[in-house]
């Protein structure tokens, strides 16, 4: 019998974003997102966990190769996020409200794409120590 495997790799960055509406009057932006609404942004140390699952490869003994994982957050993820504001400099950002969820789900179909088809990934994205969100669930 054959058992799935999950490889995790932790990463860090930090980046700066604003969390608002344009749609909505100032007053409800600062009633639904209080001190995360500042228009002058404020910034997080985010902890990053890229988990791939899926069978054992016979011939190398991997899931995937970490070091092709490592590379891969990094050229994909960390050179785009890390020190960056979020909603001027990161295009999906333009558009979507980076809330946590939205940034793991981001970071996701940024990663997903390559990726093998027959593994499974799985995002954690800790916005404090105590607040975090995990895309898919």
């Amino acid at each position: 019998m054959k058992y799935k495997t999950a490889v995790v790799r932790k990463e860090h960055f930090n980046s700066a974003h604003r969390l608002h509406n344009v749609n909505w009057a100032d007053e409800k932006n600062i009633q639904v997102f209080g001190k995360c609404n500042n228009p002058n942004f404020h910034g997080h140390n985010y902890e990053l966990e890229v988990k791939v699952i899926g069978f054992v490869n016979n011939e190398t003994g991997y899931v995937i190769d970490t070091k092709i994982l490592s590379d891969l957050i990094k050229t994909k993820v960390l050179d785009k996020f890390d020190h960056k504001n979020l909603n001027l400099d990161v295009e999906e950002f333009k558009q979507l409200n980076p809330t946590a969820e939205n940034i793991a789900m981001v970071i996701y179909f940024i990663l997903k794409k390559h990726i093998d088809k027959d593994l499974e990934l799985k995002i954690k994205l800790y916005e404090t120590p105590r607040n975090f969100v995990e895309f898919p669930y």
